[in-house]
């Protein structure tokens, strides 16, 4: 592969970044309270909602590994992506309204409130952890990984640390307004790029979809595999998957954070909905680009590789740097979400509640050193994830032994009041050790079913403990039961009688569109 990159990519590169530092600091001199800084003032409308729901999960791993694994393997993993519309409308029939109307800055403060204490702690800890040493560092390396493949002569260390400092220098003074006005735009720009590319492929295909289907092998466009199949096995596709996606898109911090900053509980529901109809487009053009590529550019041994060869290959100068852009986007998007959302769970979960007399100019204080700690910290441990291969993977892998507990916290504690703290906490702990017992059984070879389908096993049996040693505890007051638990009158609360702004519409139109990808790659 040629990598020689234009001045003209260049430039596109650099005005990318000015622009989105220009943006980040105008709106950091908006930011004057704590909920600025963590909420951007509860003022987000849907449109920037969806559009950083979707930037915040579109890293440069993801780009890559999706272009790539559809190469090897066909578009099977492409279902991570267009099934997050699940989850996200049980979000917005459920989880939003009860979200907004605990008025939360975290996730786990609603744990905190519908369990005790011990809950809210656990799931922050385990949040801190795996997004700033999993998700931050994780895409600092992958990021500066892929743009050694442009750049050959850059130095991993210092590229990780010149992404974390762009990206943090904004977050920590912007706070989340900053993070979903600079998303909305790198969101924009991954679209564009990735959408140019697709078009070029296709005009290389001669636009045929016979001639596209006639070059891949058998299987290639189908995300139902066999029981054994390593990738994605279909019993995972209906079991784990859903679950999994479930925790990222209604649980998971960083991403809900958004959310809870919305301007009320109708932009927060279109935000959730337009974020899962911005998650179809990546099978069409990420997923479907990387198995066309198997016909154009036969030979490439590494899957990580088909990106960056497609794009130098089939684009002109300066679409290339617009593609680049947008993969760096996918990079900044992921990790100021990330910083300002740990920074977040710090200051909310640990820091205020041992200190209750901090003044706002404190805790805003606090947030931003804490964002420029937690930047510091994933950008050195970031190059140290190249010592550790495979391991590295097994602990992407971890997610289904901290995951199901929580899952069944939320997903089944919201529908069953009987739900109590001592249930939740013998669950969260046995539950892990669960899953942490059958990881190990899965390393030494003496486990050998998919960790997909073992999230479904662990949640399953995280449900029995939930609700069997709930049995053993006093039942929570009915104010908890009554606040945090589900009744039919939240999914109408606060819905347009408009049928364009109805969301219930909107739900059902993106439920379909999924159905029907279910059926058209069979």
């Amino acid at each position: 592969m040629d990598s020689t990159i234009g001045s003209i990519d260049l430039v596109v590169i650099g005005l990318y970044f000015f622009i989105i530092i220009v943006l980040g600091l105008c709106v950091a001199r908006q930011t004057q309270s704590s909920e600025d800084l963590f909420l951007g003032g509860r003022t987000l409308t849907w449109g920037m909602i969806g559009f950083s729901l979707f930037a915040s999960n579109i890293s440069s791993s993801t780009i890559i590994g999706l272009t790539g694994a559809a190469y090897s393997s066909g578009i099977v993993q492409s279902v991570y992506e267009w099934i997050s519309g699940i989850p996200l409308i049980i979000a917005a029939f459920v989880f939003v309204p009860l979200y907004l109307n605990a008025k939360i800055t975290t996730i786990p403060e609603f744990l905190g409130q519908r369990y005790d204490r011990r809950s809210q702690v656990f799931f922050s800890i385990v949040t801190i952890l795996t997004s700033i040493l999993v998700e931050t560092a994780g895409g600092l390396y992958a990021g500066a990984i892929v743009l050694k493949t442009f750049f050959p002569n850059i130095v991993i260390w210092q590229t990780t640390l010149v992404l974390a400092f762009f990206a943090g220098i904004y977050t920590a003074f912007g706070g989340l307004k900053a993070v979903v006005y600079t998303d909305t735009l790198q969101a924009l720009v991954l679209i564009l790029g990735s959408s140019i590319l697709t078009y070029t492929l296709f005009e290389k295909m001669d636009f045929s979809i016979e001639a596209i289907l006639a070059a891949a092998p058998d299987g290639h466009f189908s995300i139902y595999r066999p029981l054994g199949d390593g990738t994605l096995p279909w019993p995972g596709l209906f079991l784990g998957v859903p679950l999994l996606g479930f925790w990222y898109w209604s649980t998971n911090q960083y991403i809900v954070q958004r959310v809870l900053g919305a301007k009320n509980l109708k932009h927060a529901r279109w935000g959730v909905l337009l974020g899962g109809f911005l998650k179809l487009i990546p099978l069409f053009i990420m997923v479907i680009p990387g198995a066309m590529a198997i016909s154009l550019y036969q030979g490439i041994e590494n899957p990580d590789m088909v990106y960056p060869t497609i794009v130098v290959d089939a684009l002109p100068t300066g679409l290339v740097g617009l593609v680049l852009a947008g993969l760096i986007s996918a990079i900044m998007s992921s990790v100021d979400s990330t910083l300002n959302s740990s920074s977040t769970l710090v200051v909310i979960d640990f820091i205020q509640p041992n200190n209750p007399k901090l003044t706002t100019k404190q805790i805003l204080n606090y947030g931003r050193i804490t964002t420029f700690v937690l930047m510091v910290i994933a950008a050195v441990w970031a190059p140290m994830i190249e010592n550790f291969g495979g391991i590295w993977v097994y602990l992407q892998q971890m997610y289904t032994i901290f995951v199901p507990p929580i899952v069944v916290l939320f997903l089944v504690g919201v529908f069953y009041p009987r739900g109590n703290g001592h249930g939740a906490f013998i669950t969260l702990c046995f539950g892990t050790l669960f899953g942490i017992a059958l990881f190990i059984l899965q390393n030494l070879g003496w486990w050998t079913v998919h960790f997909t389908i073992t999230a479904g096993i662990v949640v399953g049996v995280s449900s029995l403990l939930f609700i069997i040693f709930s049995q053993s505890a006093p039942p929570p007051s009915n104010e908890i039961i009554e606040r945090l638990t589900f009744k039919k009158e939240l999914i109408n609360q606060d819905n347009d009688t408009k049928w364009y702004q109805n969301y219930q519409y909107w739900a059902l139109l993106l439920f379909l569109s999924i159905i029907t990808l279910f059926f058209a790659l069979k």
